[in-house]
């Protein structure tokens, strides 16, 4: 019972979450989107940094902590 409990707790939270910030994990601009409107749906999100130029599925999220 306690495993479930964990896990729903766990769903809650994300369900309530605001979406993060993304940045480019090589230049760490904000300047990062979705490379193409179609890489969401059958295959891996791409990204497109409009900095340095970089194409790839990985991003680093910024979230705030909580006290």
């Amino acid at each position: 019972m306690g495993l479930l409990r964990d896990m729903f707790d766990v769903f809650k939270t994300l369900k309530r979450r605001q979406p993060s910030k993304i940045y480019c994990p090589k230049c760490g601009s904000p300047g990062i989107h979705l490379a193409s409107g179609a890489d969401f749906w059958l295959t891996p999100k791409k990204y497109f940094c409009e900095e340095c130029g970089y194409h790839g599925i990985l991003v680093m999220e910024l979230e705030k902590e909580e006290d």
